[in-house]
């Protein structure tokens, strides 16, 4: 034990030099920023953390901070992966601390900003989840329904929200589009309502989604639960009221007395939501006066009424009712509808039958009608049942059905000779009267006859009688006659139609009348076509003259027939001469076609005639004349020998085309008879074509036009005329020559005779492009297939039209990036960006594709969307100067494209997209401001050196540059005591300043030591003021409290491990003493315990911890308190147990320094000696006491073994022994729970208290208010009792649960202050 002092100062400076020679290590300058997304996985890696060290130790890498729990690290290899799921949301920024370690220097902190990206994981979610509403039937179309609102917490596409109409109900076809969702949510009514002919009631499911967006790597797009909106249809006076019935039909007797019921009508509102009362009236009808209607509806009789007045209305009355509401309709007017009622009058028998002077279908039945007396008139000796003429006789009765029949008989001094028909009518019947007996019918022994006709009714048996006067007719019996068998006529050949060949031949008939009138008829024979008479007079005409020819037929024979008008006739025979005249023409021999070329060809041809008149006279002497005609100037033709000669040469190209070459010459041919006679003939001469002219372009020049990219378009077409006028002569073929001529094809084609037309296209591989080649200048050639025939050539010219075909392009000049300041500094124009078209009828306007808002090169969302407009001239202005802000977002990014308004639609009319970057200049015009930090700063004097970091500050400023730089200042310092007392303590604390991506950190270092023996608080005001060149510059302060804790609360702990061990262990045990206290565990050493200076505990202590506990607050612990804490946490109290905890106790009472060890060593020596006199004379007396505390041991351990395994009492026991505050907790001693004196275990005294009380001098005291700490020494060295509570325990585990739990750490890493 002497060795030890003096190795140490050999050792000691060999470890400074190793210490100072070890570097710690460093992160990597990147490690300060991390980015996520918020869809990464639980488990999946997130990061990795590296760090270099000069000296190749191993490191240890680690997480802390209060949002570590998203992370498990793999201590390692710095491997960081996701523990617990991000959520933009949420949190989308927060800061972690990384360590590492290599073990040998403190650990490496270092702090790091964790940004979450936003992924779309959310859904659209209604405000509201139950809505409806009322509207009008007569809403207008396009009216605003109802508004919804959803919402997505997920920004840019994957917020924004588009609403659908899924399902309309009822769901007919008509009902799906009756409604529209605007993008707003508000839904607007895209038809026509109808409470009564719709539905009253329509319900829409609704549904909310987002734009799309990224999730796992895959775009999707997120709807909303579905809502439903019901809609009720308020129903409005717009419809007339409707009658209950389709129509109305009723009977009424016509002799119903008035004020009858008869029929009731009933009509409704045609609004089934408002049901107005109803008012009734007769608007027309076709008997005013009979009925009336009641305001029930009701209608009665109000008139007489007579049936008979009805019969040409189908005995029926019609009345319009008009039901009306009492109300009007929402224009104001009166809701009304009509319909026709139809009544009918039923008969009753209160007429007799009469006779009426009319046909059935044509009489009318009215009192003028009525007649007794009638005539007729019959022919003399008619046959049986022959009905009398002229007789309109019409029974009738006005009354129905067998009230209106009768019964006919006949009467009168002749009725032997005639019969009525019929014997039995109903209504109205036509009377005839028929001869019954033709020999009593004798025009010449009566010629009038006289009968009554009888009418009487069957039921009533009233009765009418009508005289009818029958006047007799005479027959015909003679028959016309000639005065003469035949007669001789004459007339001239081809004499005119109408001439009178005779008209006095006649006929006669003794009878009168008609049977006296002859009509005359020529009976069919040779002849009889070509002659007429008159019917009338008996004058016989010519009818076909030029039929009437002498050479032909001389003499014609005809038959003449007179008729009287009872078709009897008698015939006489007419013989015609013809008388002879001149009329035979000149007769013309043959045919005459005359073939000559044009040009060189002559004619010489004698016409041949005669005539079949009389030879030698003139009228068959022939003299020859050539009519005239278009071409008859170029011949002669003499007059008496009719020689045909040409005046000169022909030109074939002089005759009209369409005759093809002929010339057609009329030449007649005349007799001198009176009159004169000619005849003519058609002389044909052929003119045939040589090969004498060229062809000829209708133009002299062409210009065509064709727009560009057109690929094998029509371009245009070429004419040219040959004169020629035979195909082979006039045959016209195309040539195209001239600079860029192969992109062009030139097409012939026949357009007629002597036409052509050459047809100019585009190949069909070729478009013309007017940028490269405006227009082409070409030579187009025509002509014949004669090799020996020339050519004609035309210029023609292709212009190129442009085509608005090229896309417009921005110029990247205008694209340059301009600086804007923040909050109002600027207005109006800041660029123009400019569009450039090649074409020329561009229209450009300049369009806002999009604007992309970033801060500090990170995407800020849509707040930027409204700083700046885009006009279609390309200005760029300001839109919303004081909403600019630097802050938010520091680069605007607007991108722009131009379209072309009038590109053909076959091409690109928009630009590529370009950008222009607007910078934000920043103005200063925010003060830094402390970021909150959830820390206690507290000041151990004797752990606290000069240079040391006592406490931190973090403050941003949010704008940029040296307006955002913070410099961190002490103004103010001072000492608050715990009797409240202040002591300025100026300039014993310094900051400097650091800063981290955009934070600055102010360290708050100690400048001189600390007097520890101060009990309070230190306050130390800190002072951000940022570095402005212009203007104020800006300021914030903030005081911390570093609360003070003195040596009277450090608190060792005594563990049955090494310090090798216990430093493995360390966070373990600070996790459980933290877990048991809620305190921050600060550990100032850690060391071995001389095993010389241990003495006879039972649970031996080899190492030693010493420790503050602290409160956020700045308080700590004592030794008393701890104890207590400790106690009431039964489960961070069993694992410190199993970490070896085994005794707990204050500094003071476990000091070993050297000085007291030696005095100890030297003063135990004294002593022992008399121990051992001591114990020999003692150990006879305790031989029988220590046989019985063993046996009570073992009942002990058999006690522990029984309790099963991890099962606890429920109350704290006492460290090193088996003694428990709880009833039957001490089995082996049996003592009461309200003592627990050491003392009283034992009436042997030390022996057995050295063996239970196995921490030594200092115990925790588990139930302060009932034990004592016993603070004896030891009056003899006794060997570990093998019974201690660690292998009671150890055994207890083993056999429950059938193996030892080990347990294992990886962090040797020793702290001296809380992270």
């Amino acid at each position: 034990m002497m060795a030890w002092p003096w190795l140490s100062c050999f050792l000691f400076p060999a470890l400074m030099v190793t210490v100072a020679a070890n570097v710690a290590p460093n992160f990597l300058t990147n490690m300060t920023v991390v980015t996520l997304p918020e869809d990464l996985s639980v488990g999946a890696v997130a990061f990795w953390m590296v760090a270099q060290d000069r000296d190749n130790d191993p490191l240890t890498y680690g997480i802390s901070g209060s949002n570590s729990y998203f992370f498990t690290v793999t201590q390692a290899t710095g491997e960081v992966k996701l523990a617990s799921p991000l959520d933009y949301e949420t949190l989308y920024s927060f800061s972690i601390t990384i360590s590492v370690s290599d073990g040998y220097n403190n650990p490496v902190q270092r702090e790091m900003q964790v940004i979450v990206e936003d992924r779309n994981d959310n859904m659209p979610v209604f405000q509201n989840t139950g809505f409806s509403t009322s509207i009008n039937e007569t809403l207008p179309v396009g009216s605003l329904v109802f508004s919804v609102l959803a919402n997505d917490k997920d920004t840019g596409s994957a917020g924004v929200v588009v609403y659908y109409i899924r399902e309309v109900i009822p769901d007919t076809d008509d009902n799906q589009h009756l409604f529209l969702i605007l993008a707003n949510g508000s839904i607007v009514l895209n038809g026509s309502l109808s409470y009564n002919n719709k539905s009253a009631f329509y319900q829409l499911k609704l549904e909310a989604c987002d734009s799309g967006g990224m999730y796992s790597g895959k775009f999707v797009t997120l709807c909303s639960s579905p809502v439903f909106l019901s809609i009720s249809v308020i129903d409005q006076p717009d419809l007339d009221p409707q009658f209950v019935r389709e129509f109305y039909s009723a009977s009424v007797a016509e002799d119903a007395s008035k004020g009858a019921s008869v029929l009731k009508v009933e009509a409704v509102d045609g609004d089934k939501g408002i049901n107005d009362p109803v008012t009734y009236s007769i608007s027309n009808s076709t008997r005013s006066g009979w009925f009336d209607i009641g305001a029930d509806g009701v209608i009665e009789v109000s008139g007489s009424l007579d049936r008979e007045q009805l019969l040409e209305e189908d005995e029926e009355v019609h009345l319009q009712v008009t039901a009306t509401e009492i109300h009007p309709n929402i224009y104001g007017q009166e809701a009304k509808v009509s319909i026709w009622v139809t009544l009918r009058v039923t008969d009753v028998n209160d007429h007799k039958p009469e006779f009426y002077n009319c046909t059935l279908l044509a009489c009318a039945f009215t009192p003028q009608e009525a007649q007794v007396n009638f005539t007729g008139y019959v022919d003399e000796h008619a046959s049986t049942r022959i009905p009398i003429e002229g007789l309109s006789l019409v029974a009738y009765d006005p009354d129905k059905g067998i009230n209106g029949t009768f019964l006919l008989s006949l009467g009168g001094p002749d009725a032997a000779a005639f019969s009525v028909s019929p014997a039995r009518a109903a209504g109205s019947a036509e009377v005839q009267v028929l001869v019954r007996s033709s020999v009593l019918v004798d025009y010449e022994k009566q010629t009038v006859m006289l009968v009554e006709v009888v009418a009487t009714d069957s039921v009533s048996g009233n009765s009418s009688i009508a005289t009818v006067t029958i006047h007799i007719s005479d027959i015909n019996d003679h028959r016309p006659t000639f005065p003469q068998s035949s007669y001789v006529l004459t007339v001239a050949e081809h004499s005119a139609d109408g001439t009178v060949v005779t008209d006095s031949i006649h006929a006669t008939d003794p009878d009168t009348g008609e049977w006296g009138h002859i009509t005359y008829h020529l009976l069919p024979g040779n002849g009889a076509d070509l002659f007429e008479v008159d019917p009338h007079t008996g004058t016989v005409m010519v009818k076909s003259g030029e039929l009437l020819d002498w050479e032909k037929q001389p003499v014609y024979y005809l038959t003449l027939q007179a008729t009287d008008g009872g078709n009897l006739s008698d015939t006489t025979v007419l013989q015609i001469v013809l008388l002879d005249i001149n009329d035979n023409p000149p007769v013309v021999s043959g045919f005459y076609n005359i073939f000559i070329q044009e040009e060189g060809g002559n004619v010489s041809m004698t016409i041949q005639a005669h005539d079949n008149d009389e030879p030698g006279t003139n009228n068959s002497h022939l003299q020859f004349s050539l009519l005239p005609g278009p071409y008859s100037h170029n011949f002669s033709l003499d007059l008496n020998t009719g020689l045909l000669r040409n005046q000169g040469p022909l030109d074939r190209e002089a005759i009209d085309l369409a005759l093809g070459g002929l010339i057609v010459l009329t030449v007649r041919v005349s007799d001198c008879g009176v009159p004169v006679l000619s005849t003519e003939v058609n002389v044909t001469v052929t003119v045939e074509d040589i090969n004498d002219n060229l062809p000829v372009f209708s133009k002299p020049s062409y210009l065509f036009l064709v727009q560009e990219r057109d690929v094998g378009a029509r371009v245009g077409a070429v004419e040219a005329w040959d004169a020629d006028q035979t195909e082979i002569n006039n045959r016209i073929s195309f040539r195209l020559s001239g600079s860029g001529a192969n992109n062009f094809v030139l097409q012939g084609s026949v357009l007629g005779p002597g036409w052509a037309e050459g047809h100019l296209w585009l190949a069909t591989d070729v478009s013309l492009d007017y940028e490269t080649q405006a227009f082409f200048n070409l030579t187009v050639s025509a002509e014949n297939p004669d090799p020996q025939g020339g050519e004609t050539t035309v210029a023609v010219q292709v212009e190129v039209e442009d085509v608005n075909d090229e896309p417009p392009t921005l110029e990247e000049a205008s694209l340059q990036s301009v600086r804007v300041a923040e909050n109002g500094s600027q207005h109006g124009l800041v660029a123009l960006v400019v569009a450039r078209d090649v074409d020329t009828k561009a229209q450009l306007e300049v369009q806002l594709v999009n604007v992309i808002c970033t801060k500090a090169g990170i995407p800020v969302g849509g707040l930027c969307h409204g700083w700046f407009s885009v006009a279609p001239n390309g200005s760029v202005f300001i839109n919303q100067s004081e909403a600019i802000d630097y802050e938010a977002c520091d680069l605007v990014t607007l991108v722009v494209q131009a379209h072309d308004l009038t590109t053909d639609p076959r091409f690109q009319a928009y630009s590529n997209n370009g950008t222009l970057p607007i910078t934000i200049e920043d103005v200063n015009d925010n003060a830094p401001y402390f970021l909150p930090e959830n820390k206690t700063f507290v000041i151990i004097p004797e752990l606290v050196l000069p240079n040391q970091q006592v406490a931190s500050v973090q403050a941003r400023d949010d704008d940029s540059g040296d307006n955002g730089a913070i410099q961190f200042s002490i103004p103010q310092a001072n000492f608050i005591s715990k009797d409240g007392a202040t002591i300025p303590f100026q300039g014993s604390f310094r900051v400097s300043t650091s800063s981290q991506a955009d934070i600055f950190i102010g360290s708050i270092e100690l400048v001189t030591n600390l007097d520890a023996t101060l009990q309070g608080t230190y306050q130390v005001t800190v002072k951000a003021q940022d570095r402005t060149s212009v203007g104020t510059a800006l300021e914030a302060q903030i005081t911390l409290n570093l609360f003070t804790v003195d040596q009277s609360y450090r608190v060792r702990l005594q563990f049955s491990m090494y310090k090798e061990e216990v430093g493995a262990n360390l966070e373990e045990i600070k996790a459980a003493l933290t877990q048991a206290t809620r305190t921050t565990v600060y550990i100032v050493n850690i060391q071995n315990i001389d095993s010389t200076n241990q003495g006879t505990s039972r649970a031996r202590g080899r190492s030693y911890l010493d420790a503050y506990f602290v409160f956020l607050n700045g308080s700590a612990l004592t030794l008393n308190e701890l104890n207590v804490i400790i106690r009431k946490d039964q489960d961070s109290l069993m694992q410190l147990l199993q970490l070896g905890l085994v005794v707990l106790g204050s500094q003071e009472s476990q000091e070993s320094d050297e000085p007291k060890l030696l005095f100890s060593i030297i003063i135990g020596l004294g002593v022992a000696l008399l121990l051992v006199l001591a114990v020999m004379i003692t150990a006879l007396v305790c031989t029988r006491k220590s046989y019985q505390r063993k046996l009570r041991a073992m009942k002990a351990a058999k006690e522990a073994q029984r309790t099963a395994a991890g099962v606890m009492p429920s109350v704290s026991a006492i460290p090193g022994t088996n003694v428990y505050n709880a009833e039957r907790a001490n089995p082996m001693l049996g003592l009461p729970t309200n003592n627990l004196d050491f003392e009283s275990l034992s009436p042997s005294g030390d022996l057995d208290h050295v063996s239970l009380n196995s921490l030594d001098e200092n115990s925790v005291d588990l139930d302060q208010d009932k034990q004592d700490i016993k603070k004896k020494p030891l009056r003899s060295k006794l060997e570990p009792d093998p019974e201690s509570l660690d292998v009671v325990l150890s055994r207890r585990q083993v056999g429950a649960g059938g193996r030892k739990k080990e347990l294992s750490f990886t962090n040797a890493a020793l702290d001296t202050k809380d992270p």
